[in-house]
């Protein structure tokens, strides 16, 4: 009769660490996330936190500082300045967002191809003027503007014409559209190729067996390859479409009548809050523009992430 030995201890399954082990690793892991999580609590929280609280309350000349409660939300929504800045910026996002990613989106797939000799040269000369700090290219782009003393007018005194001034009220979101594709096209362009070079090359090779044509492959394998880069462009775009101030602020010395204080949202809120001292109001006009812009962005978002998946 054989008996059976008892298992040994290395066969044996490790006991759990103790409850006191387990608390020690849990705040360890704390303590690495503590420079991030209080760097995002004063940088990011806490502005929002207090434009809330500005936004709850009005400065007035006798009474001093009150509570007002949504008062200024139901002003803002009453302000037709703040309906007009909203409805030009949305204007432009709806106009140059398009361009300026169909534009990115032909350069990206034209280096991709293999058959643009030179693409080095072109990737980087494309996406140089992205290098370009928004101001110089602003000031740049206002001299080549000027019909006196720039580049319009220069063309008017050597051939006796008469362009169109792109600093009229009438052309002037067209100006800061162009300005704002030239600065961003290779942005976009640089996020589509890196995304177009990690797709497959046997998804180009089973295609090229199937005997499909350059427009097949763009339209069947690498459109749908790049749509959350597609997505994450638009969602960048419609970001910084809201957000536009430095180009009409530089503008507005060259063009007084065109570019008005409420010329966009941010230029309004600046407006309100530096000159007017209406602190107050300039937050809930703030606040009101971050929610927008959050809500589009998450509707884009969705949407691509459905299409992706």
């Amino acid at each position: 009769m054989t008996t059976l030995s008892p298992p040994s201890v290395a066969g044996r399954p490790a006991a759990p660490p103790p409850k006191a082990a387990r608390s020690r690793r849990s705040w360890v892991g704390w303590g690495f996330l503590a420079p991030f999580m209080i760097v995002f609590v004063v940088v990011f929280l806490a502005p929002i936190a207090y434009s809330i609280y500005l936004s709850l309350f009005r400065e007035q000349m006798v009474g001093g500082t009150s509570f007002v409660g949504l008062e200024n939300y139901q002003r803002a929504f009453e302000d037709p300045k703040f309906w007009e800045a909203l409805g030009r910026v949305t204007l432009f996002l709806l106009i140059q967002v398009p361009i300026m990613l169909g534009i990115a989106l032909l350069v990206a797939l034209a280096i991709d191809s293999g058959r643009l000799y030179g693409k080095s040269f072109f990737r980087i000369a494309i996406f140089m003027p992205y290098a370009v700090p928004a101001v110089v290219a602003t000031l740049m782009w206002g001299f080549i503007y000027g019909n006196r003393f720039g580049l319009v007018g220069n063309i008017n005194d050597a051939f006796g014409i008469s362009l169109p001034n792109p600093l009229s009220p009438d052309l002037v979101l067209a100006s800061i559209g162009n300005i704002v594709t030239w600065e961003f096209v290779g942005y976009n362009m640089l996020i589509f190729y890196a995304a177009l070079r990690v797709v497959p090359h046997s998804l180009y090779e089973a295609a090229e067996i199937d005997g499909a044509g350059q427009w097949r492959v763009i339209t069947a394998i690498k459109l749908p390859a790049i749509r959350g880069a597609l997505a994450i462009a638009t969602i960048f775009s419609i970001i910084g479409s809201f957000q536009l101030f430095n180009e009409p602020s530089i503008l507005q010395n060259l063009a007084p009548n065109a570019i008005t204080t409420y010329f966009t949202p941010n230029l309004f809120t600046y407006s309100l809050s530096f000159s007017g001292q209406q602190h107050n109001y300039a937050a809930t006009v703030a606040i009101l523009m971050g929610l927008l812009t959050m809500v589009i962005a998450y509707v884009v978002q969705l949407r691509g992430m459905r299409k992706e998946a």
